[in-house]
């Protein structure tokens, strides 16, 4: 019933990463305690290592980190101590080597999708020059990594949970926070 979250810098897009972590881990189970820590940092994987570790003692099995680099020492930490980790921006499965072990999935930012739409409507005469433009689930521009080693041991209940989670996102049924 603990889990946790390491950010990097204490700004407001990584605030929104903290807040929809919280959001879906309490749709789920209301009584989760999340102890989020910042390092301050989006490159120090020193003190990435340390709030992991202090998060496990704390009694965190789950750590999702939104942290940059920092988030290569909280890997170490779920190695050495046995949590698991759930990455940020691209499939870190692929981007921290042999972190297949704790690595349950990643949250990614789908830029390739988002750059691919505006460069299409600008070909197409349909930009909207000094509009900003929302790249979510429904644009596909984020969205959830395979979880690869954790594919096979991962409950068909929990897929088809995270799975409704998404639909319920994308009918607008289900409103993501941006705060906590």
């Amino acid at each position: 019933n603990i889990i946790g979250f390491v950010g990097g810098m204490d700004v407001p897009l990584i605030k929104k990463f903290e807040a929809g972590y919280i959001a879906g881990a309490k749709s789920v189970n209301p009584d989760v305690q999340v102890i989020s820590l910042y390092t301050g940092s989006f490159t120090d994987q020193a003190k990435g290592k340390e709030l992991g570790l202090s998060l496990i003692d704390q009694g965190a099995d789950v750590i999702y980190a939104a942290a940059g680099a920092c988030g290569t020492g909280t890997v170490q930490a779920c190695q050495e101590k046995g949590a698991l980790f759930i990455g940020v921006d691209a499939d870190q499965y692929l981007t921290i080597e042999g972190s297949g072990d704790v690595m349950l999935t990643s949250m990614m930012k789908r830029v390739d999708n988002a750059v691919f739409l505006t460069v299409k409507d600008a070909v197409d005469g349909t930009l909207k020059a000094g509009e900003n433009r929302v790249f979510g689930l429904a644009e596909d521009g984020v969205g959830l990594a395979p979880y690869h080693d954790w594919d096979a041991k991962m409950p068909a209940e929990v897929k088809a949970a995270v799975d409704k989670a998404i639909a319920d996102i994308n009918a607008g049924t289900v409103t993501v926070p941006e705060t906590k």
